[in-house]
C-alpha cells in the first residue's frame, strides 16, 4: 500500500497538504482532520483576527480530541520557508522560537500538526514585552449554572466601560466565557495582570455571591475571574477556535446583546461557518478599540491602599516581593496547628486522592477512594471534589483533591498517598 499523499487545499495562494485527512478527530460527532481543516479555511477571516502576528503555542491533539494533547512551544525544526517564527523569553529564563501565523495557509499548516484550538500569546511578534490584549477568563466552578456565568460577564462589561475600556465577549467553547480587551501597547505583563486583578476584585465586590477572585479552589465559589491568565507565558484559546469537546464546540464571538440569551452548544464546527457568512464577525471592530489601562491601574492602587495587595501567582513563577504565601489556606492552618503525636487522623480538610497522566485514571482513583471511605463520600457536595488539569513540561496531567469541610473532624479519613500517584517531572 502506498504512502498516504494527503489532501491538498488551496488557501492564501498556497497549496497546503492535510495528511491523514480521514482520521477521525471528533469520535462522537464524526468529524475528521480534513473537516477541521476545511472549517478553519472557511472561518479564516475571523480566526486570523485573534491570532495574526502573534506567537502561538502549538497544542497538538495528534490522536484526536478525546486523547491527551501535548504542548509544543518550539516550532518544528522542519518547516516550510514561508512559516514565520519569533524567539520568546519565558519567566523561567528559557527561550524558544514559536510559530507566528499571519495568513490562512500558515493557519492550516499548524492545523495539520494536530492543533484543534488556537492558543496565541497576547503580544505581537514585533513587541514581545508589551501586551495589546487584556483577557478576562470567567471560569465557573462545579455546579454553577450557565445563567450565573452570563450575569457575571455582563458585570465585567459594566466595570470595563466605567474604566474607559471596551470588552469583546465570546463563549469559551467549554463552560465559561471570555472577554477580550484591546489595549495600547504601553504596559508590561505585570501591569496588565495587576489591572485584571483589580477588575476581578471589583466584580467580586459587586456580586459577592456569584463571582470570586480567589486563586485557591478551596476558597472559591461561583464564577472565578482568572486574573493569572494575563501573566507572561499564559495563553487562552482564541475566537473561532474549535475546542476539544465531543460536539466540536467553537469559542464564538458575540454581540453584547446576545450574551444574556446565548447557548454555547449552538456554536460548533458545523454551525459556525454559516454564522460567519451570514452575520460576520462580532469582534470585527476590536482592532480599532485599543484603550488605556490607567483607570484600572488607579483602581488597583486604591485597592492596595485599602489593604488588598498582590494575589497568588501560578506555581511555576518566581515568588513576587508582595505576594501572599503561596500555600493553600487549609495547609497554612495545618502548618500553624500543633503537630500530631503518634498516628492520629488528619485535621487537614483538603486531601489529594489521585494524580494521573490521564484524567480517566484519576477519576478511577477517586472512585476507589470513595469506596474505601463511603461515610465521608456520602457527605461530599459537588464542589468539594476539585479536578485540576495541570500543565506539565509538555503535556497536561490531572490532580483530584477532596475537600472534607462537610465531614465532621473526628470522621475525616486520614490522608493517604494518592493512588495513582503520577510524578510529572520524573524521568521517563
Amino acid at each position: 500500500m502506498g504512502k498516504d499523499q494527503g489532501t491538498a487545499l488551496d488557501v492564501a495562494g498556497r497549496e497546503v497538504v492535510i495528511t491523514n485527512p480521514d482520521k477521525v478527530f471528533f469520535r462522537e460527532a464524526g468529524h475528521t482532520k480534513l473537516d477541521l481543516a476545511k472549517y478553519y479555511a472557511a472561518v479564516a477571516d475571523g480566526a486570523l483576527r485573534g491570532i495574526a502576528g502573534r506567537p502561538i503555542v502549538l497544542k497538538r491533539y495528534v490522536n484526536g480530541a478525546d486523547q491527551e494533547p501535548f504542548f509544543q512551544k518550539r516550532a518544528p525544526e522542519q518547516h516550510p520557508e514561508w512559516i514565520e517564527t519569533v524567539e520568546l523569553r519565558f519567566p523561567s529564563g528559557r527561550t524558544a522560537r514559536e510559530v507566528v501565523v499571519r495568513d490562512a495557509a500558515q493557519l492550516l499548516w499548524i492545523v495539520n500538526l494536530g492543533c484543534i484550538d488556537l492558543n496565541p500569546h497576547p503580544v505581537r511578534a514585533d513587541n514581545l514585552e508589551h501586551p495589546d490584549e487584556l483577557r478576562v477568563d470567567l471560569d465557573p466552578g462545579p455546579g454553577v449554572a450557565w445563567d450565573e456565568v452570563r450575569q457575571v460577564t455582563l458585570i465585567v462589561r459594566d466595570v470595563l466601560a466605567e474604566h474607559g475600556l471596551i470588552g469583546w465577549p465570546k463563549t469559551s467553547g467549554s463552560r465559561g466565557m471570555h472577554v477580550n480587551v484591546r489595549i495600547e501597547r504601553r504596559w508590561s505583563f505585570d501591569q496588565v495582570r495587576r489591572a485584571t486583578l483589580a477588575l476581578a476584585r471589583e466584580v467580586e465586590r459587586r456580586a459577592p455571591e456569584r463571582a470570586t477572585s480567589k486563586w485557591w479552589k478551596e476558597e472559591r465559589h461561583g464564577v472565578f475571574l482568572d486574573y493569572n491568565q494575563n501573566a507572561k507565558d499564559r495563553t487562552v484559546a482564541s475566537a473561532w477556535s474549535v475546542r476539544p469537546t465531543p460536539d466540536a464546540r467553537v469559542s464564538m464571538p458575540l454581540e453584547w446583546n446576545e450574551v444574556a440569551g446565548c447557548d454555547p452548544a449552538a456554536f460548533t464546527l458545523k454551525t459556525a461557518p454559516e454564522r460567519l457568512a451570514q452575520r460576520g464577525d462580532a469582534a470585527a471592530g476590536i482592532e480599532t478599540a485599543a484603550g488605556s489601562l490607567e483607570k484600572l491601574l488607579d483602581l488597583s492602587a486604591a485597592q492596595e491602599a485599602a489593604g488588598l495587595g498582590d494575589a497568588p501567582w501560578p506555581p511555576h513563577y518566581r515568588k513576587q516581593a508582595d505576594e501572599p504565601p503561596r500555600v493553600a489556606p487549609s495547609r497554612r492552618r495545618s502548618a500553624n496547628a500543633e503537630k500530631p503525636v503518634g498516628r492520629r487522623r488528619s485535621t487537614q480538610p483538603l486531601v489529594t486522592v489521585a494524580r494521573a497522566k490521564h484524567k480517566e485514571d484519576a477519576l478511577d482513583g477517586l472512585e476507589r477512594w470513595k469506596a474505601r471511605h463511603p461515610a465521608a463520600a456520602a457527605r461530599l457536595e459537588e464542589d468539594d471534589v476539585l479536578v485540576d488539569s495541570m500543565r506539565g513540561r509538555s503535556s497536561t496531567w490531572t490532580r483530584i483533591r477532596v475537600n472534607l469541610r462537610h465531614v465532621p473532624e473526628p470522621e475525616r479519613p486520614a490522608e493517604e498517598p494518592p493512588a495513582p500517584d503520577y510524578d510529572p517531572v520524573a524521568p521517563r
